[in-house]
């Protein structure tokens, strides 16, 4: 799939260069002439770019590489301060344990300097450029049912980010054109495709088929691809690639069945395998400390079992038993049977609220991905009670349970809440998005957003 979403590439690859320049520039500040000396012959660039590195990492835990997240310059600087403070606290740690990384004593205080005044004047640079540069991509939506209608919203609220302008709905009724949807609104209907395209100067459009199946002017679209290059997509394939979600509305399975993806090659699955189990094995390993203070905490604090033992759907719809640390009230759902969990839960005890915030009540699920029952990045696990009714309400839900379940995942990260069936469909987005697209590299994007989320203490699922 071609990246369209040049901006953040671009603004992290010029703040790298930056932030290298800040370290050189500190270098030369503080060693004068010997600068060059202790970069050519005393590792000076290796140090250099470790220092850029943990920069780096800590902005993107500062959510500073989300185009979406800064709100203005002041929010940009105290969180690009407190990155910052937390970079020399890693180093200063790095430099007590490997005395031979440091680059040289005061370099990096003035260095950060020089890093907050490059990376504000490169973020003003940048969010002026972006607002001025052209569209990547103009598009045309054919079809207005809510599919089209929520991937038109969704690019109109990250326009900036992914550089894209939606020019217009088309509607296969003509008595609608005028009519607003968000912004703008139908411009035409099936028979006008050809004029607007031409017209507005559209580079994609993106063919809703419930909408126009039947009705689209083949032999003229013909002629407009051959002679223009105008491209032409299912509503689907654009959902997913900006979205990173696969749009179950309206979705017809031989769009999965046609589509690329969907592919468990023996290698992979034997790949996925084998991390599973090096990753809870060194997990059970180094956590089995904090589970017993966790373990102890639970005890102590409310009324029941440490651990609490729950039937969930696994693989090909096996059910298992996760283990989870105890969260809520022993009595919890006595009187209820089985509910969804909801925001802000009275049920879940105060040590509960803390372990689900930092995912700690999940460590015992390592012991399901040792036994093979669970991976560490996969769909969630459901109960068989909601697994039945979200089936018979949602299409494609059964499709999920073709993966082993997941201790994190796509869908954890991207909607970190559910409590209904409308969340589970949102959810259900991302978790086919992730069956499709599945790669051990798309594992470890998951699970390094899955730390930051830990350390950030995001709220629970």
């Amino acid at each position: 799939m071609p990246v369209r979403n040049w901006r953040p590439i671009v603004l992290i690859l010029g703040e790298t260069c930056l932030l290298l320049g800040a370290v050189v520039l500190g270098i030369y500040v503080r060693l004068g002439s010997e600068a060059w000396w202790l970069l050519e012959f005393e590792a000076g660039w290796p140090k250099a770019l470790l220092i850029v590195g943990v920069c780096q990492v800590t902005l993107h835990y500062s959510d500073l590489y989300d185009l979406r997240g800064v709100t203005g310059v002041r929010d940009l600087t105290v969180r690009l301060t407190s990155a910052l403070g937390t970079t020399s606290l890693i180093l200063a740690v790095l430099y007590y344990l490997v005395p031979d990384w440091i680059i040289g004593r005061g370099v990096f205080v003035i260095s950060v300097a020089f890093m907050i005044t490059f990376v504000i004047g490169w973020r003003a640079a940048f969010a002026w450029l972006t607002r001025r540069v052209s569209p990547r991509e103009r598009l045309l939506l054919v079809g207005t049912n809510t599919a089209a209608v929520d991937l038109a919203r969704e690019l109109f609220a990250r326009r900036q980010e992914l550089g894209v302008d939606i020019v217009g709905f088309v509607d296969p009724d003509p008595s609608r054109i005028g009519t607003p949807v968000i912004n703008p609104g139908v411009v035409g209907s099936i028979d006008d495709i050809p004029a607007l395209v031409s017209r507005l100067n559209v580079d994609r459009v993106v063919v809703s088929l419930s909408d126009a199946r039947g009705k689209l002017p083949m032999n003229r679209l013909l002629d407009i691809r051959f002679s223009s290059g105008v491209t032409f997509d299912h509503l689907a394939s654009v959902y997913e690639e900006y979205t990173g979600k696969i749009a179950v509305e309206n979705l017809r399975p031989s769009w999965l069945i046609f589509s690329e993806g969907f592919r468990k090659t023996r290698l992979l699955m034997a790949a996925k395998r084998a991390l599973d189990i090096v990753f809870a094995t060194i997990g059970l390993m180094i956590g089995l400390p904090i589970m017993l203070v966790v373990g102890a905490l639970v005890k102590c604090t409310s009324r029941g079992a440490m651990l609490y033992h729950q039937t969930r759907v696994g693989l090909q719809g096996h059910e298992f038993t996760v283990h989870k640390f105890r969260t809520m009230r022993e009595d919890a759902e006595r009187t209820t049977g089985p509910v969804w969990s909801t925001a802000n839960d009275s049920r879940v005890t105060p040590v509960g609220g803390f372990l689900r915030r930092t995912r700690l009540d999940e460590m015992p699920q390592l012991w399901n991905v040792l036994k093979g029952e669970m991976s560490f990045v996969g769909p969630r696990p459901e109960r068989p009670q909601f697994v039945q009714e979200l089936t018979e309400k949602i299409p494609f839900y059964g499709q999920r349970h073709v993966l082993k379940p997941g201790v994190t995942g796509w869908a954890q990260i991207r909607y970190t809440y559910g409590a209904s069936v409308e969340d589970a469909v949102e959810k259900l987005q991302y978790d086919l998005y992730y069956i499709k697209n599945l790669s051990i590299a798309l594992d470890f994007v998951i699970l390094l957003e899955t730390l930051k989320t830990v350390i950030m203490r995001r709220g629970a699922r």
